[in-house]
């Protein structure tokens, strides 16, 4: 009986890892807000600051525009896309659900999750220290981590995927209206009393802490943005 088989691929080790370089490099400076909301650019300007072709340029932009972070502009070059609030109304509710169930799996796995809730606290130690340095900057990237950390560790790796995109856009708003927004005292409260449930491995707990600082934060956001 014949066995059909797929043809190995041919080797290009080039295009796909610069085309992966370029998605990481541009993706990481929208959420950082050094391309903030409304910039707009060329690709080959983009390419010869990354120093390569346009090629892998034009394959990140469109796994970005693809992920809703830019719009390709015909004949213009790429914009990256302003934050609409009620787009990101819609995407923290998603969020707040993803990572409540997430929070509620973390607490359930007990031990297993003492690593996760380590680079939690280590995460809050250096938001909290951002923060008395007056570095927003810092502040908002150290706060990403411990939501990364909490949705890598939760034990479901497919719902830490479908969270990937809308904690994304959450960064970036978080990234640009930091210096808008008054100053976050509570975000380290916040995260102790997530922590808290965690390590007392309650569930509920857990996912109402987690509901409770998103929704705060959330709504810092939206103001600052003013809706």
């Amino acid at each position: 009986m014949r066995q059909d088989r797929v043809r190995p691929a041919e080797p290009s080790p080039a295009r796909p890892s610069l085309a992966e370089a370029a998605y990481a490099a541009l993706k990481a400076s929208i959420l950082e807000g050094l391309l903030p909301p409304g910039h707009e650019a060329v690709e080959q300007a983009i390419a010869d600051q990354l120093g390569m072709s346009r090629t892998p340029v034009h394959e990140a932009v469109l796994r970005l525009q693809h992920e809703g972070m830019v719009r390709i502009l015909p004949r213009r070059g790429v914009m990256v896309l302003p934050i609409d609030p009620e787009d990101l109304r819609q995407t923290y509710q998603v969020l707040i659900a993803l990572e409540g169930e997430a929070a509620a799996l973390l607490a359930a796995r007990g031990a297993g999750a003492q690593g996760t809730l380590a680079a939690m606290r280590e995460a809050t130690v250096a938001m909290v220290a951002a923060l008395e340095a007056g570095d927003r900057a810092g502040w908002a990237a150290a706060d990403d981590r411990f939501h990364r950390a909490l949705l890598a560790g939760c034990g479901n790796p497919k719902l830490a995927r479908l969270a990937e995109n809308a904690a994304d856009q959450a960064q970036r708003a978080r990234a640009a209206t930091a210096a808008r927004r008054p100053e976050p005292e509570t975000s380290g409260i916040e995260h102790d009393a997530i922590m808290a449930a965690l390590a007392a491995g309650d569930p509920e707990a857990a996912r109402t802490a987690l509901a409770r600082h998103r929704a705060r934060a959330s709504a810092d956001i939206l103001r600052a943005l003013g809706r």
